[in-house]
């Protein structure tokens, strides 16, 4: 078992910078590229895009933010973890969450690069169900699909 003992809790606008800084520090490990929106049109996308079509729920330890996922009951639309705490369970937590709630059915896109992300979706149960480039950074990407038993 990990020493870590977090908390998940729905998104609150106090956690916008921490959670955007979190945010763009692991996308930008997982695909090798600087994002490529401001902080500021970031936490504007957090606060005020994001949540018209998902809800978000935070990871926290000790009030840090560690994670962040947005989703509703089809699709998940953001999944990211602190890069110091990869692999410890958060993002499996989040996950099992948004499934118990979801329509028995999700779908998400993921990078093509981002090969921790593939491993991670392929062992909780998602298949690939597309490939393409349909997002801003203009990289291949893999859409996948989760379906209940």
């Amino acid at each position: 078992m990990n020493q870590y003992k977090f908390i998940i809790t729905p998104y609150i606008p106090s956690y916008a910078e921490q959670t955007v800084e979190m945010w763009r520090d692991s996308k930008e490990r997982a695909i090798g590229q600087k994002e490529i929106h401001s902080i500021e049109n970031h936490i504007n996308f957090l606060n005020h895009i994001l949540p018209e079509q998902f809800q978000i729920d935070l990871a926290l330890i000790d009030d840090k933010v560690v994670g962040m996922i947005a989703y509703n009951e089809r699709e998940i639309s953001q999944l990211y973890i602190h890069i110091d705490y990869q692999g410890i369970g958060i993002g499996q937590a989040l996950l099992n969450k948004v499934k118990e709630q979801s329509s028995g059915r999700l779908t998400l896109y993921t990078f093509e690069v981002n090969e921790n992300a593939q491993r991670f979706y392929g062992k909780n149960g998602f298949k690939i169900i597309g490939r393409g480039h349909e997002n801003e950074e203009n990289l291949p990407d893999i859409q996948y699909e989760w379906k209940s038993k």
